[in-house]
């Protein structure tokens, strides 16, 4: 079967409809169409219902998304297999979001240099969305995520029950008053949390970023929320102090990964490593 069609199927089941998939997949509604058209002929069976809020698996659909989900991963690690350097047994893709990437992610790294320095690994940063598609496409074998959406055919593993401080400059720090505060989007379950129990009143400063958030609280001075281990060394260094009142918020870290990862030592080992990286 044609790989571009199992992608457009799985672009609509992702989107929800044709004229959205055509437009992820850079090319016209027509081809978009065709290739199902084309597919359905194949299997002998209609795999969606269009309609005005867009398409609808069918029964037929829903069964066939996940051997459309296997067929773009298999050509996705095909082409990475065949890809491998010389001297490499295998290709780990990694991949995390931008405000895990230091320390984690870096001392991750650093582990499969040391244990597993015949398998090649392939390295990625992006938000939570681009990774999620990553892995879906066979892109990812593993994507460390905050907050994943569930996914039908992948493993969602807990890492680790990570921490958000409230903490504050100390005056060499910068010009901010310590009590100028800085917003960092943590995602909705945070908002939810923080609008209860922080008490602040609008920040002057919101950012979606926790590394730029924190980068602009060392340089300029202020107060916000960030990663317990993020900021660990920073309180060490006295360039900020816990703010010990303050309620602290919980910020889970996950593993995702395909089901079929199982039946692969590299990746399974791989995932060991990151288990030992964050103790």
């Amino acid at each position: 079967m044609d790989i571009d069609r199992a992608r457009t199927f799985l672009e609509i089941v992702q989107t929800g409809s044709f004229r959205d998939a055509a437009d992820r997949l850079h090319v016209t509604q027509t081809t978009v169409s065709a290739r199902i058209r084309t597919l359905e002929d194949e299997l002998g069976r209609t795999l969606f219902v269009r309609n005005r809020n867009g398409a609808q698996l069918t029964t037929a659909g829903k069964e066939f998304q996940p051997y459309a989900q296997s067929m773009v991963q298999l050509w996705e690690r095909a082409r990475h297999q065949l890809a491998i350097p010389a001297g490499r047994t295998s290709i780990v893709a990694l991949g995390g979001e931008l405000s895990l990437w230091n320390p984690l992610l870096l001392d991750w790294l650093v582990w499969m240099r040391k244990a597993m320095p015949k398998v090649a690994v392939r390295a990625r940063v992006g938000l939570p969305d681009q990774l999620l598609e990553q892995l879906r496409t066979g892109v990812l074998d593993i994507a460390v995520l905050y907050a994943p959406k569930l996914l039908p055919g992948f493993t969602v593993k807990l890492l680790q029950e990570e921490r958000l401080v409230l903490v504050r400059s100390t005056p060499k720090t910068g010009d901010a008053e310590p009590t100028d505060y800085v917003h960092v989007d943590w995602g909705p379950l945070f908002a939810m949390q923080h609008n209860e129990d922080a008490g602040f009143s609008e920040p002057g400063l919101m950012v979606g970023l926790g590394p730029l958030g924190l980068s602009y609280v060392l340089r300029a001075g202020g107060m916000g929320y960030f990663r317990k281990s993020a900021v660990a060394p920073h309180i060490s260094a006295g360039e900020l102090e816990l703010v010990e009142s303050a309620p602290e918020f919980t910020y889970p870290v996950y593993a995702v990964y395909p089901d079929a990862a199982a039946e692969r030592g590299d990746v399974m080992e791989s995932l060991k490593g990151l288990t030992e990286v964050m103790e």
